[in-house]
């Protein structure tokens, strides 16, 4: 997708092999590119969300698995890169899936091979990521042509937390449709929820869409149930870190807020999400780990200051605690569909 007017996907290598990212800690703030030289950086760039999105976590995991093999490629050291890795977000099944996907695949090969098939499977799953969200993005934006033609005006779509393509490698999840239906040629506008504590929604995909020149709002985010009460917002879509295959989702907290609120209004809220983050070991949604992440992240918001630097600020008072719960789960009676690159499904385990 677009960053100025020149095209950049989130994760990428140049001809010697070099592993770079957009560094999206700094966004919208500053736009730096990452090199990830090592197992560490990858661990670090998955765990402080310099990377982020459950798509992109799995790609990057995948990197880490390539530099990890390049310090060792004894069968104990890839493993154990392996399973540092997954700790760094257990949340997002992804992970583990790309992880566990291409260890096994490294675990077949003499020693010699392995650097250059951990490249090679990197790049694979990096070329399936994106070509999984084009594909989500052609049948989610046939339910916003619906709408549009239907009521004749431009669709209000309401999000939440970032699905766009900064999450995964490009096109992302939720925004995928969006792209699609506007390079269709669908007028619309969409509702960005701004997503606290982390505010993916306001830095992220009010970034991304400003970048696209797609016409969106940010909003507080609990403004999406007034403007479904009055008639501002003809549907919600979300992404998903995790969905059971009982179509319960596991996504940023604050979706199912948003998911009673549209089940209240008769509003379709549908959830975007490639195959591969659905979890077919768990039939339940409340047996899903949910990260707690450091309460600072409560406490603290970053912002430009004054003179210009990029600085963090203490938004409640001293001494006092937080909770910082990272995901909630929507019990699937509230999600219309999903939006899978097979196409669009009841969210139940049947279909």
């Amino acid at each position: 997708m677009l960053v100025e007017n020149k095209k950049y996907k989130t994760i990428w290598s140049d001809k010697s092999k070099k592993i770079k990212i957009i560094d999206q800690t700094r966004l919208p703030f500053e736009f730096i590119e990452v090199e990830l030289k090592t197992l560490n950086c990858s661990i670090k760039a998955i765990f402080e969300m310099q990377v982020r999105g459950a798509p992109l976590i799995g790609v990057t995991a995948a990197f880490g698995i390539f530099l990890a093999v390049k310090e060792s490629s004894l069968n104990k050291d890839i493993i154990n890169a392996g399973k540092k890795l997954i700790a760094t977000r257990p949340t997002a099944i992804n992970l583990k899936w790309a992880v566990d996907k291409i260890i096994k695949k490294l675990l077949l090969v003499p020693d010699a091979k392995r650097e250059e098939l951990a490249f090679h499977l990197a790049h694979e799953l990096a070329g399936e990521d994106e070509n999984i969200n084009e594909q989500i993005g052609n049948f989610g934006s046939k339910i916003i042509e619906k709408i549009f033609h239907k009521t004749k005006k431009p669709v209000n779509i309401l999000t939440h937390c970032n699905a766009g393509w900064l999450a995964t490698v490009d096109w992302g999840t939720a925004t995928s449709p969006i792209y699609k239906a506007r390079n269709n040629n669908i007028p619309l506008h969409v509702w960005v929820d701004e997503t606290r504590p982390r505010n993916q929604g306001s830095f992220l995909t009010s970034w991304e869409l400003k970048n696209e020149n797609i016409d969106h709002t940010i909003i507080a985010d609990n403004t999406g149930g007034h403007l479904m009460q009055n008639g501002l917002v003809d549907i919600v879509i979300t992404g998903s870190d995790r969905t059971t295959y009982t179509g319960d989702v596991c996504n940023k907290i604050g979706t199912y807020l948003k998911a009673i609120a549209a089940k209240e209004n008769k509003i379709p809220f549908y959830v975007a999400l490639p195959s591969s983050t659905i979890d077919w070991k768990n039939p339940k949604g409340s047996k899903i780990a949910i990260e707690k992440r450091d309460q600072n992240e409560i406490h603290y918001i970053r912002g430009l200051s004054s003179n210009g630097s990029l600085e963090n600020f203490r938004v409640t008072p001293n001494g006092t605690k937080a909770a910082n719960f990272a995901f909630d789960v929507t019990p699937s009676k509230y999600i219309t569909g999903l939006i899978t690159e097979f196409g669009i499904f009841d969210s139940n385990e049947n279909s």
